[in-house]
């Protein structure tokens, strides 16, 4: 075993109790019947028919950040090409992406937001009006990255916390009556557990309460996640004692209604202190001990930013990222409580804090996404395929009873349905959901 490899030892060490926590969770919790009753137009039962049952669609959600949407350069025809395959990529890839809403750069000047398309171009920062109509188009859900990130306020608004707040409750309300229809999910806050942050509001004890309530206020029928950065999430593990956990308790206790809790997982660890740095962040037990735990707050969880690394496009390195990636996958879609697994980004090669193909700088220098630079599907970007386009999506057939009774378990998501009876065939959709109604009655 190469030294790289010495990254997968805490699966190995863990595999029978990982596999166990998988296999079970996904059949309880991923999976439900349905219960079809097949009749005719005077509501006979129809007998002897066959059902093609064909999944569509997942429920879970599973995507990507959606920042280099017609971002690469249209001046040279190689670049140019990419535009239309990140597209066409991400759609049959995901079914949510995660929309850039970074106040610096989407009102860089005070008054003068970057809503529309046409508006000045700012690299990995496509503009609300051109994104949400790219998943109107392709049947993404769209998710809001982040009303209230005090790390990313524009200089214009920094001041005194009474100037910031009078600021942030015009930008809630522009975006709610400009978005707020079209977007059903908004990451409220963002990495409010770091120390360094230039804004005066950062240093209120009701800063998340505060921005919680105002989103409440204007986005009363959206989805509100509290989001946070992977070491608070996952390292700074004691339980309920976790600052983390405790910090939505409080929030909850107060009366703020969080009603997500995103927790960021991203390995930026150089090449020499991967093993050592993701040993905690690998381990099968301690991942299932922090969803058990976040688990009694009520509240559905999402992993909102990922990034595994590669190193290189050596084989082997590729490889150990998507045998790391289809672990993680399996045991964070296994848990009742897991709503979404949101990867971060796409292609290699256009990551921030450097120019796009250099791999020496910034994040590009962790291989970290799913297509390599020119495109081509990695092993990681397979798995995540595979996984939701074949080993968790169901397409069986079944043959009515004398009653026109059937059934069928499932994954929870929209379903094709081809009956053929009597020489005819007809074409239905339903929706297995965990929470809605399960018994189907279909007249043919």
């Amino acid at each position: 075993m190469s030294s790289r490899k010495n990254v997968l030892r805490p699966f190995k060490e863990k595999k029978d109790f990982m596999n166990g926590r998988i296999r079970d969770g996904i059949e309880a919790n991923r999976k439900g019947y349905a219960f079809l009753k097949l009749v005719d137009e005077s509501g006979n039962p129809v007998k002897d028919a066959d059902v093609k049952i064909t999944q569509k669609s997942h429920d879970f959600k599973y995507g990507a950040n959606l920042f280099m949407l017609d971002e690469f350069s249209k001046e040279k025809r190689s670049e140019a090409k990419k535009n239309g395959k990140y597209r066409e990529i991400f759609a049959e890839m995901f079914n949510i992406a995660t929309l850039p809403f970074y106040w610096d750069t989407l009102e860089p000047e005070q008054g003068k937001p970057r809503f529309a398309k046409g508006s000045k171009r700012i690299y990995r920062r496509p503009v609300p009006d051109l994104c949400l109509e790219y998943c109107e188009e392709a049947g993404i859900e769209p998710k809001a990255h982040c009303l209230n990130y005090c790390h990313f306020m524009p200089k214009w608004a920094l001041g005194s916390v009474q100037w910031e707040k009078m600021c942030l409750e015009k930008r809630f309300r522009e975006l709610s009556e400009r978005y707020g229809k079209r977007i059903p999910m908004w990451e409220v806050t963002n990495e409010t557990n770091w120390t360094w942050c230039n804004a005066s509001l950062y240093t209120q004890d009701d800063l998340v309460e505060w921005s919680f309530a105002l989103a409440e206020k204007y986005f009363p029928a959206n989805k509100l996640v509290i989001n946070e950065a992977h070491i608070r999430a996952w390292k700074d593990f004691v339980w309920n004692r976790s600052p983390y956990y405790m910090q939505i308790q409080r929030a909850l206790l107060k009366g703020a209604r969080i009603d997500g809790i995103g927790m960021q997982f991203h390995m930026f660890y150089r090449r020499e202190m991967e093993e050592t740095e993701t040993a905690v962040f690998y381990d099968p037990e301690r991942i299932y001990n922090v969803m058990d735990t976040y688990a009694k707050l009520g509240k559905p969880m999402h992993v909102t930013e990922l990034t595994i690394p590669a190193y290189s496009n050596d084989p082997e390195d590729e490889e150990i990222q998507a045998e790391i990636l289809k672990n993680l996958y399996g045991m964070w879609f296994s848990h009742p409580a897991m709503d979404g697994i949101i990867y971060w980004n796409l292609p290699d090669g256009y990551a921030h804090g450097t120019t796009p193909g250099d791999m020496s700088k910034g994040e590009n220098y962790y291989y970290g996404g799913l297509l390599r630079f020119d495109f081509s599907l990695k092993p990681a970007g397979q798995v995540i395929r595979d996984l939701f386009g074949k080993e968790w999506r169901t397409v069986l057939t079944k043959h009515s009873s004398s009653s026109g009774e059937l059934s069928f378990k499932g994954f929870y998501g929209t379903y094709d349905l081809e009956i053929s009876a009597g020489g005819r065939k007809t074409r239905e959709t339903i929706r297995l959901s965990k929470e809605s109604n399960r018994h189907f009655t279909i007249k043919l």
